[in-house]
């Protein structure tokens, strides 16, 4: 540390963190990575808790000086292989219960060899998803930081040695109000290294993004190929479906290579989730996927798949585990699809941010589709541009991640934000870099009711092709009058997802269904909304709140003690309440549904 009289740079600088901030592993190293062999770097790790950001202030990843004997030259406070042994992927929560409730930064570090296999290789480090800050360095060098907790981002691995390196990685949870989701959300703030972490290899030239579609137009009869190239170079890439007896060229100009293909595949629907073998091809690079092929769109007030009406009978799922945090085991993952086919939907929210991606992957496999979202939750800071482009560039990886999954349907740009100037702005900004990303899908954003007039109206739903509406009545608005009031005032000129409806309840207590918290009154706000819901054309899908009860540290009395209450199932996934039967039997009765197919 550097000292100038009585000055001590590390104790008294608060502009430490200047230098780490600068958020360059963004969507713009985003390397596609569907069928590239992987080395994992899951498993043991080191972890060391800094409450006070030392790490940044010291410089923790610099290297300390040993003398001749092997002892150290100077005191230091920390040593990347001093720290507790802990399990990546994984969030420190859960370690120990001194970590529940830990926000600030947590340093994990490890050693690994990586020897590169061939001339001019490149070696990427893939982080799945780490909660929220995160800063990468490799032998004592800072790589870079990026944003944002639940998309993957990529750090090429320069000055990596052949033999043993060191990796130390800082992630900081803290909530703030330039963030995305903000200070104050209804979820827990999990922190941690949660998701996989991985080495890739690849050429000097290597394939960054390849998209794959039915064609735009509504014939069924083309694919739409869209590859993107590291190096803005000429050439022809090669795309491959054997079951569709396709083998063509794509031609590639400047890094970019886009064609339309002659095809008659077999749609991928949920009563026949067909998907096809893929492979693109570009120099030494090679990349593959399976990729089902339909079309999903709005007319009026319809939603269409394939042409055909369809209704969705869907809900709510959060990442969240009272063992394992926002980290999803197959088990966990398992057990959702198998709740969800009990209660035969064939539609999935991902709230309130990205989920992992074997989610869409199994979705994909199983036939259920999907509403992906990004955290523009609540009060964000929307007059702020930091904010903004956190919020694009998770909405860009989250896209750039999950393009080629048929399950995935809508992209939701943002949940119960109030009807600003700024939040207009700053949403509907989302909403074109939705479209301009990916043509192929719905866009959405879970609204509000306007309270005043009782009506679905928010200046928002212009930008959107499906409206979204959290509606609690019979919780949070007591009076079931007001639903009935809410329809009778509103008349929207698209469709409607009733995204949110829902009321708690404690597994195993019951009473009158007039008495909050029993299962037999979240029971008959089920009842009372199914009614209305099922009667309305407009209404296209629905997605009540929520599968899991999930743990919510705002949520503190006597029936709640931390968790919203408002699962069809208790926090252990296998304790179904009353309203879980009452659900199903809608879902699984055609004649009770506003549609019979879908």
């Amino acid at each position: 540390m550097r000292q100038e009289g009585n000055f001590t740079e590390s104790i008294h600088n608060e502009d430490y963190m200047r230098p780490y901030d600068t958020r360059n592993l963004d969507n713009r190293g985003f390397v596609f990575t569907g069928g590239r062999k992987t080395e994992s770097l899951n498993g043991e790790w080191h972890f060391v808790p800094d409450l006070y950001d030392v790490g940044f202030r010291d410089s923790w990843h610099r290297k300390r000086t040993l003398k001749d004997d092997g002892f150290p030259a100077e005191p230091w406070d920390y040593h990347p292989e001093e720290g507790r042994p802990v399990t990546v992927p994984g969030c420190w929560n859960v370690i120990d219960p001194v970590f529940f409730h830990f926000e600030g930064t947590g340093w994990y570090s490890r050693r690994f060899s990586c020897p590169k296999q061939s001339e001019g290789e490149r070696i990427f480090l893939r982080i799945g998803a780490a909660n929220y800050d995160t800063k990468v360095y490799l032998n004592g060098g800072f790589l870079g930081s990026h944003v944002g907790g639940s998309t993957p981002f990529f750090a090429e691995l320069t000055g990596l040695r052949d033999e043993e390196n060191e990796l130390l990685i800082a992630v900081n949870n803290v909530r703030t109000g330039d963030r995305v989701p903000m200070r104050n959300t209804d979820w827990f703030n999990w922190g941690g290294l949660y998701r996989d972490v991985s080495i890739l290899r690849v050429p000097a030239v290597f394939i960054r993004d390849f998209r794959l579609s039915l064609a735009p137009g509504g014939g069924y009869d083309a694919l739409a190929v869209r590859c993107v190239l590291s190096e803005p170079v000429n050439g022809a890439a090669v795309l491959s479906i054997p079951d569709l007896d396709i083998k063509t060229e794509i031609p590639v100009k400047d890094g970019l290579g886009e064609l339309i293909i002659p095809a008659q595949p077999t749609l991928w629907e949920p009563e026949n989730p067909r998907l096809y073998e893929v492979s693109l091809t570009y120099g030494g690079d090679r990349v593959e996927d399976l990729v089902g092929f339909r079309d999903i769109r709005v007319e009026g007030r319809q939603i269409l798949l394939n042409g055909r009406e369809i209704f969705l009978r869907g809900i709510s799922v959060h990442e969240d585990d009272a063992r394992n945090g926002k980290m999803l085991t197959e088990e966990d993952l398992d057990r959702r699809f198998r709740h969800a086919r009990e209660l035969g939907v064939n539609f999935m929210r991902l709230a309130h941010y990205p989920h992992d991606e074997r989610v869409a992957r199994r979705a994909d496999r199983e036939g259920i589709l999907l509403w992906e979202e990004i955290p523009v939750y609540w009060a964000i800071d929307f007059a702020n541009p930091v904010t903004y482009s956190d919020a694009e560039n998770q909405l860009t990886e989250l896209i750039l991640r999950d393009g080629n999954r048929a399950s995935v349907i809508i992209w939701s740009v943002g949940n119960e934000n109030q009807d600003t100037d700024e939040r207009l702005s700053f949403m509907s900004r989302l909403a074109d870099r939705a479209r301009e990303l990916d043509g192929t899908r719905l866009i959405t954003a879970a609204c509000l009711v306007n309270h005043e007039k009782n009506r679905i109206e928010d200046r928002l739903a212009a930008c959107l092709d499906v409206i979204g509406l959290n509606e609690y009545v019979g919780w949070y608005v007591p009076d079931f009058a007001e639903l009935e009031a809410l329809v009778r005032n509103s008349n929207p000129d698209r469709p409607v997802i009733i995204s949110e409806f829902g009321a708690g309840a404690e597994a195993g207590f019951h009473g009158e269904d007039n008495r909050m918290f029993t299962e037999e009154y979240q029971d008959l706000v089920y009842a009372r909304q199914i009614e209305t819901i099922a009667r309305l054309e407009y209404i296209r899908g629905m997605t009540p709140w929520i599968l899991y009860d999930f743990t919510c540290p705002r949520r503190q009395n006597r029936h709640q003690r931390g968790y919203n209450r408002k699962g069809l199932i208790a926090e252990d996934k296998e304790t179904k309440k009353l309203a879980f039967k009452r659900l199903a039997e809608f879902y699984h009765t055609p004649a009770k549904n506003n549609l019979s197919r879908g």
